[in-house]
């Protein structure tokens, strides 16, 4: 690969590569279409709900400025059969190569992807490696912080360090088209130190975070909140942390939430930290509301910030509860997750500040949407997800995942719930599925299976998912070879229905 140091050489040809890429798009398709004719036959899968058209059709996408971070309403397709709609793969990576691969993003034509120091885009429709980009952009450093937004004009923003040592200060953010790979304006922002005096590199730096709200784009970085006008790049306003407090991560979408790390000047070190959230109006960064969570939450993450949503941790590991608040961030209700009988996974911050990314929490329809603890073993596994009132904190539905099978929701769609349907024990297929909060009813969108060179990618933890236009992209978080000799990795992969690709 070439997207910085270490140097990989692919020792085989272009004819030859291009030739091994055909076959295995072949093979992929093959497998494909072997299982979703066996899904479809004999009434293989019996726990598929019969569901009434009504179910497939969510409420229609509101009406959206050009610069509001977008809310598409997906459709279920004509066809039901699932094919490989892109991906990127490197067939020769050397012996110990490993590349950070932070972001994945989609728009109706691309498929855009963070790599090191880069940003590609891959063009639907093709089985790309390295040089097969449709378009590439090189920023000054290496890629330090993300955020899953992206704007009705298909536009997002990421951060960058101040030149291509990775242990530069992450100091620059970028806001650029995703269509076309234009990097429409870049700015630098201040640092701040997470100790006394002021950094002089990554290590000594408080980390930095990066959302997108309507017009907005929100840069979080210790000691303070600045927000860049997505037309010009123009600072529009700068909101102070204040006190014994550091801006510590932010939340966007329909509003902006911010979370804050305080703590007390004469508190001994074991105390740890307390923290506060504000609502903040994106206009002018002054504080609408802040909530203040109970003392001994060791973690807070922004799950939605309209309605605002968080996840808190009161033990040392994993989130403990869900809080829900109203629109001037009084307490409305909690969600227990019952030591662990319900999960949140929220991303890892160690590497890229994301408060607001928990990968396994939607919250839509009134309702926020967690996953049970599994049942089972690895190959013969399930579980189910279940709704809860965000006014009561009361259970209202629950979709099961038959045998051998995991549910994991993946985001609102209108009022509806997308959710991926996983094969546990890789012989059923795959499944994106749409789940009614009313109704209980569960619709499939399409089938697809992977082979073993793709499972890496269905992670939580190593991947990242998206629905978006009516296909569902999974993209590797690193590119890495641990074995001894070249491999061929799968960094990225999409898939849509069969019928999506008839005029």
């Amino acid at each position: 690969m070439s997207f910085g140091p270490p140097p990989s050489v692919y020792t085989q040809s272009s004819v030859t590569a291009d030739r091994q890429r055909r076959k295995r798009r072949a093979a992929l398709l093959a497998a494909v279409a072997a299982v979703v004719a066996l899904a479809l036959s004999a009434g293989a899968w019996l726990w598929w709900p019969e569901t009434p058209p009504d179910d497939a059709r969510p409420a229609a996408a509101p009406a959206q400025h050009r610069l509001d971070v977008r809310e598409t309403v997906e459709r279920r397709p004509a066809g039901n059969r699932g094919v490989m709609a892109v991906r990127f793969s490197a067939d020769d990576m050397s012996p110990g190569e490993r590349y950070e691969m932070p972001g994945l993003w989609a728009t109706d034509k691309i498929l855009a992807k963070g790599i090191n120091k880069t940003l590609i885009g891959l063009r639907m429709g093709t089985d790309a490696a390295v040089g097969d980009e449709a378009w590439k952009l090189s920023l000054g450093g290496p890629i330090c912080g993300r955020t899953r937004h992206v704007t009705v004009e298909n536009r997002t923003a990421v951060l960058f360090r101040d030149d291509e040592d990775k242990e530069s200060l992450c100091n620059h953010v970028a806001f650029v088209d995703l269509d076309d790979g234009e990097l429409v304006w870049q700015a630098e922002f201040p640092i701040s130190g997470n100790g006394l005096g002021t950094p002089d590199d990554a290590g000594s730096q408080e980390t930095p975070g990066v959302t997108l709200t309507h017009a907005v784009v929100a840069v979080t970085w210790g000691g303070g909140t600045d927000a860049y006008d997505m037309d010009g790049g123009k600072l529009r306003w700068r909101a102070k942390a204040g006190g014994n407090c550091d801006a510590s991560g932010a939340g966007g979408g329909k509003g902006l939430v911010v979370r804050f790390s305080c703590w007390q000047e004469d508190a001994p070190v074991s105390q740890g930290s307390t923290f506060e959230v504000r609502g903040l109006d994106p206009e002018t960064g002054a504080t609408r509301w802040t909530y203040e969570p109970a003392t001994g939450v060791k973690d807070v993450r922004i799950v939605s910030s309209a309605p605002a949503v968080l996840a808190t941790s009161a033990g040392d590991i994993g989130i403990t509860e869900i809080i829900s608040l109203d629109e001037r961030g009084e307490y409305r209700a909690t969600v227990p997750l019952q030591r662990g009988a319900y999960v949140a996974e929220c991303s890892d911050e160690v590497t890229y500040l994301a408060a607001d990314e928990c990968p396994s929490v939607a919250v839509g329809a009134g309702q926020v949407f967690l996953t049970s603890k599994e049942q089972g073993d690895l190959v013969h596994n399930a579980n189910w997800i279940i709704g809860f009132d965000l006014a009561t904190g009361h259970s209202v539905k629950k979709f099961e995942s038959g045998p051998n099978a995991l549910l994991r929701p993946l985001r609102m769609s209108g009022d509806q719930l997308l959710a991926l349907r996983e094969s546990s024990d890789h012989i059923s297929p795959m499944a994106l599925v749409s789940l009614n909060p009313k109704t209980g009813a569960e619709t499939p969108y399409f089938y697809f299976d992977l082979p073993s060179e793709g499972w890496n990618l269905l992670s939580m933890e190593y991947a990242d998912t998206v629905v978006q236009n009516g296909r569902l992209f999974f993209g590797a978080r690193t590119a890495e070879n641990s074995t001894d000799g070249k491999a061929w990795v799968w960094l990225a992969l999409g898939v849509e229905s069969a019928e999506a690709k008839k005029p």
